[in-house]
């Protein structure tokens, strides 16, 4: 199964602001910037709970009929009509072997707390980093502590009209393949 991870960060590292808030992104994304593409190529998201409780306050649920995974051990605050939404708990080695099993072959990983836990179980193969040209100076960091170094391939690197800017990195095994970038 491969796992990607396809964020956007303040320049100093932050991925929200420490109440969560996101106001702070451009409204819509900004100009495309190769996310509709990129979730094209994927077949369930695995989010924390607090991500999924911060997407449940966007006008629209913005990922359609895509099943979409809560690691949570409490009970989830309910999902949108349509709205595929399913409650799972584990280590980040278990919930890839469960939704493996159940022929998921391409997960979206999101959250800060996830990224971090799926990054330091070896498990995400692509790192795909969106630079929004702000600096929040504290929140919810993208990277937490690692106990060793985590190696990156750069598969490529793209500025956008708005100041937006970002690159791409393989990990682990996928360091080893043939870039493919969104554009």
């Amino acid at each position: 199964m491969q796992a990607s991870v396809f964020v956007g960060a303040s320049v100093d590292g932050f991925i929200a602001r420490p109440d969560g808030g996101l106001d702070w992104l451009p409204v819509g994304g900004g100009e495309p910037h190769g996310y509709d593409a990129f979730m094209a190529t994927v077949d369930a998201l695995v989010v924390g709970r607090n991500t999924y409780e911060i997407v449940l306050g966007f006008d629209a649920w913005p990922f359609g009929a895509k099943p979409v995974f809560v690691l949570s051990t409490g009970t989830l605050l309910p999902a949108p009509g349509g709205a595929v939404v399913e409650r799972l708990s584990g280590a980040p080695a278990e919930i890839v072997s469960r939704l493996a099993a159940r022929g998921v072959g391409h997960i979206y990983v999101d959250g800060g707390i996830t990224i971090q836990r799926f990054l330091g179980a070896g498990l995400i193969q692509r790192l795909i980093i969106t630079r929004v040209p702000v600096l929040l100076g504290q929140g919810i960091p993208l990277f937490g502590a690692v106990p060793d170094d985590i190696k990156l391939r750069h598969v490529a690197t793209r500025s956008f009209a708005s100041g937006l800017v970002q690159s791409e990195y393989h990990l682990g095994d996928a360091a080893d393949q043939t870039p493919t970038a969104l554009w």
